[in-house]
């Protein structure tokens, strides 16, 4: 092994990208993007980066969880070499995003994903939890700004779901439409959701139902004519094979920061890949380091993902130029 691949130290600082407008789910508000970014310094000078933005709602860590994570293992990885570190990482007991931020600087470090098709892709773009009008209007601008994949967020009022879901397909019917409901409803709300909209053309319904709850999110998919998209209840390889196993979901979402990096996540694409079950590329609020990890993946297997929610530059206040995948309105291709 090359003397340049042997880890020297490893820094992290914490970071703070201010949002054009308040990102609202039914889990969480938040104004800014705040993440820790790592750098991985190598013996011959050469660095590598990766971050992990702070998740508290979903992931169980905020930024000084993330760093406090990344410097207890920190003393395993030093002098270590980017390949072996990556296998020492994945067996420490730290939450999914510091091991993320850690997995994509490794991983970058020493391998290229193998992408054919550089045709650009399609981002959804969020439109976060507001009252119908205020919601309506957000939905309005984005689409007529050329944003034509809305990922929707919904609430636990049923009735304000149903309510902006057939405004939303009535006033935009050309939008294509993704609804998130964040864990935010029962068995019993997803039935009454899917009975008022029957006939709206939406794409997916995304984890109506609290996480934890397979059995009930095998009753609504069973039911649905809408596919459903697992994502709080799909973390690791492990869970897929569960969702996949029970008939629990029709889609399932990945995301970095709930898998715990870039090889954990290609993990998952090849398992899905042999059952032929479509997935959604996710992300929470990230940083641009994580952001361009993501798109690297959704490029190397566009024939799995069928869905790509990577929106998080278009919510920034503005997107940093070093940005290496360039976003034109909702279409992401990669830099030369």
């Amino acid at each position: 092994m090359e003397k340049g691949l042997f880890i020297k130290n490893i820094e992290t600082s914490s970071m703070k990208i201010p949002l054009k407008t308040a990102f609202v789910t039914a889990l969480r508000r938040v104004e800014d993007v705040e993440f820790i970014r790592v750098r991985i310094l190598f013996e011959d000078g050469r660095s590598s980066l990766g971050e992990a933005p702070a998740t508290k709602a979903i992931t169980g860590e905020d930024l000084e969880d993330i760093a406090h994570s990344i410097e207890s293992v920190k003393g395993k990885l030093l002098g270590v070499n980017a390949a072996d570190a990556l296998d020492i990482l994945h067996r420490q007991n730290i939450g999914s995003s510091a091991k993320a931020a850690l997995d994509m600087a490794l991983f970058f470090h020493t391998k290229r994903l193998h992408i054919e098709d550089t045709t650009p892709i399609k981002t959804d773009v969020t439109i976060s939890l507001n009252s119908v009008e205020e919601m309506l209007a957000d939905a309005k601008k984005a689409f007529h700004n050329g944003y034509d994949i809305l990922k929707v967020k919904l609430g636990s009022d049923i009735k304000h779901a149903i309510e902006m879901t057939l405004r939303l397909a009535k006033e935009l019917p050309n939008a294509v439409l993704l609804i998130d409901a964040n864990q935010a409803w029962s068995v019993a709300d997803t039935s009454k959701y899917l009975n008022a909209v029957a006939g709206v053309k939406i794409e997916l319904i995304e984890q109506p139902v609290k996480a934890d709850d397979l059995e009930g999110l095998k009753r609504i998919t069973a039911a649905a004519s809408v596919p459903i998209l697992a994502d709080e209840a799909a973390f690791s390889l492990e869970d897929v094979k569960n969702i996949y196993t029970l008939n629990a979901a029709d889609m399932i979402n990945i995301k970095l920061m709930k898998c715990g990096g870039v090889s954990k996540a290609i993990e998952i694409l090849e398992y899905a890949r042999a059952k032929k079950m479509p997935c959604m590329l996710g992300s929470m609020l990230e940083g641009p380091i994580s952001i361009e990890a993501a798109c690297q993946l959704a490029f190397a297997y566009r024939d799995v993902i069928r869905y790509v929610d990577l929106d998080s530059p278009l919510l920034y206040k503005e997107i940093p130029r070093t940005l290496t995948c360039h976003y034109d309105k909702n279409s992401i291709s990669l830099k030369s």
